[in-house]
């Protein structure tokens, strides 16, 4: 089916007119609430939009964006992660007072980037879109309020800078190389010229190169080391987004390049495994020494980086699916954690794991919300991570990369410890004079439909899959790839 051009680009507008307003919001003081309730509107009626335009199919501006139902699956995704962020959020507590309505305009043109990029098929808006994703986080990190002996933020944000820009540097040089082999900067074009010479040195190294923007906002090894200090020197809320917006992103678009490889080559899936493997074990093996919260949080993204490169290796939509399906799982259980972090934090400061003593007496619910994120992250039946880890697992086995899976049911293990002591310290840990917690019904929202969502994608995962699955056939990647070099 195809749509008109105002339907299929719906979700689009919907994220546009809300950046707009809230650009103007800002001209103002004031209007911090007002602005919180216009980033919700609008993420609301992008999950509308997004569920109007399901099903559709569009090809605008000359083939560059595409509407399909990948596309569609994603923006509603995004958009839907968008407003369980707005709740975490709250009142910012620990964002300057005089820039919390920018906050707002700021979260949602990055939520606007990445809902642009996955519809990208040319690398010229693609690279544009990442960016305007990208660019507002930069400034996020360093909108976080200072006190007394911490301006942690300020480092933070220049790391985070420094690496983007790197990282970003190197993708461009790779994209050179596949732009001078091929002659076009279209990504279905690019895939078809490229297919004869896959295996090519040349081309083997434009597509790792070009790998390595999307490899930096994963936070796969060896651009994984602004991660921990990032996620301790920002606001709790900046880093919630970091750790599920641009993941997200970052896998939509991985699936668009990974079409650009042989189903058949050996190299690339080879490289890709290799990397999995260091970044499960770097990320896990240092979180096992984490005390503070959300560094932890930040060294098991670069292990759950690690888990989500399992799919690619496949080269098939199976692969990339469960990629897909672990990302979004990810996203739910960390915005858990977050959604802990955030209100058991006094005066914003970052929360370590002996803040967590007895949570269970001072918030039932919140500690219920940890409990399912962090079984979730470790991958504990009957939650989405182990469903996930089982979909990423398979995928990769049946192409043969027996070894690789080996190596990330260690690291599963090995996560289990760590996340266990999270666990342990708020149901049996002494809470001591520490009072109770009150929680807002935004709150209460927001933490019923996170352990909604991660139980309802562990236990009932196959229509979800089966779903991504589908939609992967609009990518150009092969249905089923041939075995790879773990044959």
């Amino acid at each position: 089916m195809t749509t008109s051009l105002i339907p299929a680009f719906l979700p689009e507008l919907v994220l546009c007119a809300g950046a707009l307003g809230l650009f103007v919001l800002c001209l103002g003081m004031g209007r911090v609430r007002a602005g919180a309730w216009v980033l919700l509107a609008t993420g609301l009626l992008g999950v509308v939009a997004g569920g109007l335009t399901w099903g559709g199919e569009a090809m605008l501006f000359d083939g560059a964006y595409r509407v399909d139902g990948f596309s569609q699956s994603l923006k509603l995704i995004l958009c839907l992660v968008l407003v369980a962020l707005v709740l975490v959020s709250g009142e910012l507590r620990d964002v300057r007072e005089d820039i919390r309505g920018e906050y707002w305009f700021l979260l949602a043109a990055s939520a606007l980037g990445f809902v642009l990029v996955v519809s990208c098929m040319d690398i010229l808006a693609l690279v544009v879109s990442l960016e305007l994703g990208s660019f507002p986080l930069y400034l996020a990190v360093a909108t976080r309020r200072e006190r007394a002996g911490q301006r942690s933020q300020m480092e933070s944000a220049i790391k985070y800078v420094m690496f983007g820009v790197a990282a970003n540097a190197i993708m461009l040089f790779g994209l050179g190389y596949l732009y001078g082999l091929t002659g076009t900067t279209s990504l279905p074009v690019m895939a078809a010229r490229l297919r004869p010479l896959a295996e090519t040195p040349l081309a083997l190294a434009g597509i790792g190169l070009a790998l390595a923007g999307l490899f930096y906002k994963l936070a796969v090894l060896p651009f994984q080391f602004w991660t921990p200090d990032v996620y301790e020197g920002a606001s709790h809320e900046t880093a919630g987004v970091i750790a599920s917006l641009p993941k997200l992103g970052a896998v939509a678009v991985m699936v668009r390049w990974m079409s650009l490889a042989a189903p058949e080559g050996r190299t690339l899936p080879l490289l890709l495994g290799v990397l999995a493997a260091g970044s499960m074990f770097y990320g896990n093996l240092i979180a096992l020494v984490q005390r503070d919260f959300k560094r932890l949080l930040g060294f098991s993204g670069i292990a759950h980086a690690g888990y989500a490169l399992l799919g690619f290796v496949a080269l098939d939509q199976a692969g990339a699916a469960a990629a897909v399906f672990y990302m979004t799982s990810y996203a739910l259980m960390v915005l858990a954690c977050f959604t802990v972090i955030s209100r058991v934090s006094e005066d914003g400061r970052n929360v370590g794991i002996e803040s967590l003593a007895g949570l269970h007496r001072r918030s039932p619910l919140l500690a219920a919300t940890l409990l399912v994120g962090a079984f979730g992250l470790a991958g504990v039946p009957p939650f989405a991570g182990f469903m996930g880890k089982l979909a990423l697992f398979t995928a990769a086995f049946d192409r043969g990369h027996g070894w690789l899976v080996v190596v990330a049911v260690i690291n599963a293990a090995i996560a289990i410890y760590y996340y266990l002591g999270v666990v342990r310290a708020a149901f049996f840990g002494d809470p001591g004079d520490q009072p109770s917690i009150r929680l807002t019904p935004s709150t209460k929202v927001v933490c019923g439909g996170l352990i909604v969502g991660i139980v309802l994608l562990g236990v009932m995962p196959g229509r979800v899959l089966d779903g991504l699955t589908a939609v992967m056939s609009t990518t150009g990647m092969p249905a089923v790839a041939a075995r790879g070099a773990g044959s």
